[in-house]
């Protein structure tokens, strides 16, 4: 029985150093599980935390996001009317342009046709000192020196108004010989006569003049009709007719 009792002594006392090393085990792996579980708690009280603050974040960006919508909506229609206005003020502009465009050339063609009456007057004027000219040189014959030292002179001057006439865009009509145009010639007197066309100019009694395509005065002229028949011609025209 001595010999029992230490045996059992140590045989508890194994058993206690057994139950020491498992608990020395143990603890840590407690201790590795526990905190995870902190941690976790750690994470679901913050969740919560989110979720209990997100409703109170997230009204305050609603209404941002309203009034932001709200500048888009106002500059989008400020963007409108901006491009309208624009739209309009550059059709304003080129229908002023046209005007413009319309008034310089009206301004214009008036001013050239104002010059033109204004050239076509003073040249009317100057037409009948033309014609004196003219016949002074057709009539007058001078006798001796002196007198044709004067024709001479009087010559150079009409010649010198001619030229200052051509320069001018002025040009004699020469109906000679062509067939009568009431736009272009006056007939004063009428001549009948087989040698010509009826209808022909014979001669030129006043000369005309042109200024390009304006007349500045009708050519006084003599046409040509046709011959009356006589007797014989007159019988035989009925004989013929009947």
């Amino acid at each position: 029985m001595a010999e029992e009792i230490p045996f059992t002594e140590t045989k508890n006392q194994q058993i206690n150093e057994n139950i020491q090393d498992v608990q020395a085990a143990v603890e840590p792996n407690v201790n590795l599980d526990s905190s995870p579980k902190v941690e976790n708690n750690k994470e679901v009280s913050e969740d919560n935390t989110s979720q209990e603050t997100e409703p109170q974040n997230f009204e305050p960006m609603s209404q941002e996001i309203v009034l932001l919508k709200e500048a888009y909506e106002s500059l989008q229609t400020q963007l409108e009317t901006t491009q309208f206005q624009l739209e309009e003020k550059d059709s304003q502009y080129k229908r002023l342009g046209a005007d413009f465009d319309n008034f310089r050339k009206r301004t214009e063609k008036e001013k050239e046709e104002l010059d033109t009456q204004v050239k076509c007057a003073t040249i009317i004027e100057l037409l009948p000192v033309i014609d004196n000219f003219e016949r002074a040189r057709s009539q007058i014959k001078p006798a001796n020196d002196g007198e044709m030292a004067i024709h001479k002179s009087y010559q150079s001057v009409y010649k010198q108004m001619v030229d200052s006439l051509k320069k001018l865009g002025v040009s004699p009509m020469r109906p000679e010989g062509q067939e009568f145009d009431p736009n272009l010639h006056e007939a004063v007197m009428r001549e009948a006569t087989t040698e010509h066309p009826e209808g022909t100019v014979i001669e030129e009694l006043v000369r005309g003049y042109t200024l390009g395509d304006r007349v500045l005065r009708h050519a006084m002229v003599k046409v040509a009709t046709a011959p009356e028949p006589t007797d014989g011609e007159a019988e035989n025209q009925t004989d013929s007719e009947s």
